[in-house]
């Protein structure tokens, strides 16, 4: 393993700075915990008055130690931190983990501190833990400075921004036998180093092969999902986001802005890193050691399930629930049904899911047989068993006891033989019966709920698909920026205005490839006569274009389905809307366009998130999408993958594909259109907000009725 912060959450040895006779002290529980974990290492007690403490040498100050330990675990008062860590970094340790409260989390007189004592730090090369951190431990060399008991080590890692939060999984990991963990880290303030910077230790962590993230809000958001997507080709990273209320979030000037800051946006851009995004706090840990178990055989090839259940209601519920996470419960091949009909009474139901009919009652380890039939059908990615299994032996007849066992053992070998997952639920798993205790240290994924069981079923296929689009290479390049757009901006920011004109906007759009209809611009009213007669042979729509009214149809700014009869009074009623609703508006004209044939109306925004950075909103778009609120995010740069992604995600994904008898829209024209506007959104970084809503998505093309792009100020741009 080679990464920066092995020596610190691995260490060799600890100094524990505040070391005390005192029971009740944390310099005293920390060094007992140490001792009662077996640490590998050399424990060095640090108190300026004591000579022993616990039985070990007591030293005055960390310079007169007699080696440089890897780790320092600090237990005094805030106000003592600067200069400790001072000492800390002049003896040259490596790491500090500060427990101490009173730093950022007070206000500006701790923040003070708190930046005094990063300074201090980065003088020298510490790296500080925290501060106001639970601590850290590390099963695996007995490293616990957090003062859990009973910890069990394993391969679940975990990162938490709240100390509660983590009491909580270690409690919950306690109670099943098959569950450890092997690192943990209380981030505290994250005042040096980072949560993204823990994710790549865990990566290369060989102890690890889950990583759990508790998160409420990440300090940078970019770097975050630049690591997990890195984390992800390796290994499962199982994230709990809470704070999923935008509340107080500031008023935005485009429908994009308005929406983003939801938990939606960091639901979609954490997905398109790779994360799996536990919804329910109860799901966190029975997703992790799901994907543990299953480490090896993933990527999945798809999304398949195959149910076998001794009871029709739980292969009903098996089934519902997987339709409903987009999973597919497929038609099993017909040398498979035949196999299973062979083994089975004339009762049993032989599609799938495959139901024994009580043919098991008797003879459990027909369970065994038909999960061998059933994995060893090439059209099956995943086996889920549900019922009874494990409680033969109490429900039945204490004689079938050694059948059932035997059936245990035939189903720890099934996962690597057919190199497919295997997961099983059973009503009798809170008795803990011998079969299921088999399963369980066999790695068998084991569940009491069937819902709980489909979740995590379907987090490890969410991972499969999210661990192949990431290893496939169809990142874009942006290419070199619009110089016409660049100079396009240049003029419009230095003008005074803080968008582009929605002709501009457009123009903005075709430089970098996008299909749109160039309107014309009428800056008073003899600019109709010159307008070619050929071309008027439709209805047309008419646009306010002004700087200092965004949203046109508020100000009565938009007129429909003109013929060029209606032309001047149209014109005039515009400019008198606009007027009326805002008198000193500067008026630049009026944008003239032909009506579009009708289509599928979305919406297709970017905006500049604080914590993650660009980020693109699609949507079902027209005046209700922030009443329906049916939106997706992705950071920028898009990739094809991710476009195609929002496409599916949105709840009214099947309105694409035509409703009443309507055409399918063109998918691949509307990828593009996402594609270009996410080139243009990065080639210039000036653009704060786009929203093309509506964008009429129709069976062969696409039309934008409405652009707007906002730019940042003038002072930021430069």
């Amino acid at each position: 393993m080679n990464n920066p912060l092995q020596r610190i959450l691995a260490p060799r040895s600890i100094a524990v700075v505040g070391a005390s006779r005192d029971p009740g002290k944390r310099g005293n529980l920390a060094i007992r915990y140490l001792q009662q974990s077996q640490f590998q290492g050399a424990i060095y007690p640090i108190h300026p008055h004591e000579t022993e403490v616990l039985g070990l040498t007591c030293y005055a100050t960390v310079e007169v130690l007699p080696e440089a330990p890897d780790l320092a675990l600090i237990c005094t008062g805030a106000h003592t931190l600067p200069e400790l860590i001072r000492r800390c970094g002049s003896k040259g340790i490596r790491g500090a983990v500060v427990l101490a409260t009173g730093f950022s989390e007070t206000g500006e007189t701790g923040q003070a501190l708190e930046q005094e004592m990063v300074r201090a730090a980065r003088e020298s090369g510490l790296r500080i833990i925290g501060p106001n951190t639970s601590g850290m431990f590390n099963t695996h060399c007995g490293a616990n400075l957090v003062g859990y008991r009973d910890l069990r080590a394993g391969s679940v890692g975990l990162l938490s921004q709240s100390g509660n939060m983590a009491l909580s999984l270690v409690t919950e990991g306690g109670q099943h036998a098959a569950l450890g963990f092997s690192t943990y880290v209380g981030v505290g303030n994250e005042a040096d180093v980072q949560f993204h910077e823990y994710l790549d230790y865990f990566a290369a962590d060989p102890d690890t092969r889950v990583i759990v993230g508790y998160v409420e809000g990440l300090k940078q958001g970019r770097a975050f999902l630049q690591a997990a997507a890195r984390v992800c080709l390796e290994k499962p990273l199982v994230i709990y986001k809470s704070g999923r209320c935008a509340v107080g979030q500031q008023a935005a000037r485009s429908h994009t802005g308005a929406l983003a800051g939801s938990y939606a946006l960091a639901k979609g851009v954490m997905r398109q890193a790779g994360v799996v995004l536990a919804e329910r706090a109860d799901e966190i840990l029975p997703m992790a050691t799901t994907l543990a178990a299953i480490a090896e055989r993933l990527p999945l090839k798809g999304k398949r399930v195959a149910i076998l259940a001794d009871g029709g209601g739980h292969a009903t519920i098996a089934a519902d629930a997987l339709h409903q996470l987009g999973l597919s419960v497929p038609r099993l091949a017909e040398p498979t049904r035949e196999r299973l009909k062979s083994l089975l009474p004339p009762a049993a139901a032989y599609n799938n899911p495959v139901d024994v009919a009580g043919g098991t009652d008797n003879h459990p380890q027909l369970f065994a047989d038909c999960a061998e039939v059933l994995l060893g059908d090439d059209g099956i990615d995943a086996l889920l068993i549900v019922g009874l299994f494990g409680g033969y032996a109490l429900r039945f007849s204490e004689a079938l006891a050694e059948d059932e066992q035997q059936c245990a053992e035939r189903l720890v070998r099934l996962p690597n033989r057919f190199d497919k997952p295997l997961l099983l639920q059973s009503l009798y798993r809170p008795l803990k019966p011998e079969p299921l205790r088999y399963l369980e240290h066999g790695a068998i994924p084991l569940f009491s709920s069937i819902d709980e069981a489909t979740r995590c079923l379907a987090a490890v296929v969410d991972y499969s698909e999210a661990k192949k689009r990431l290893s496939s290479p169809d990142q874009r390049g942006q290419g070199d920026p619009s110089v016409a757009v660049s100079e396009m901006i240049y003029k419009v920011l230095h003008s005074g205005r803080g968008s582009l004109y929605e002709h501009e906007a457009l123009e903005a759009l075709a430089a970098y490839g996008a299909e749109v209809v160039r309107p014309w611009l009428i800056r008073d009213e003899h600019g109709f006569g010159s307008l070619d007669a050929v071309a008027l042979e439709r209805r047309y729509v008419m646009k306010l274009v002004s700087r200092d009214i965004l949203h046109k149809s508020d100000a009565g700014g938009v007129r429909l389905n003109l013929t060029p009869e209606d032309f001047p009074q149209a014109y005039h009623q515009i400019l008198a809307n606009a007027l009326c609703y805002r008198p000193e508006a500067r008026i630049e004209g009026v944008l003239l366009t032909p009506m579009a044939a009708p289509g599928v109306e979305v919406i297709i925004g970017v905006t500049r998130d604080p914590q993650y950075g660009p980020v693109m909103m699609f949507g079902l778009g027209g005046v209700f999408v922030e009443v329906l609120k049916d939106v997706v995010f992705r950071t920028l740069p898009l990739r094809l993958a991710d476009a195609l992604e929002m496409l599916e995600e949105i709840h009214g994904s099947k309105v694409l594909d035509g409703i009443r008898g309507g055409e399918p829209i063109d998918r691949q024209a509307l990828v593009s259109l996402m594609l270009a506007v996410s080139d243009l959104c990065v080639n210039h970084p000036e653009i704060s907000e786009l929203d093309l809503n509506p964008v009429l998505a129709r069976a062969t093309d696409y039309c934008v009725l409405d652009a707007r792009i906002i730019l940042k100020p003038l002072q930021e741009a430069a």
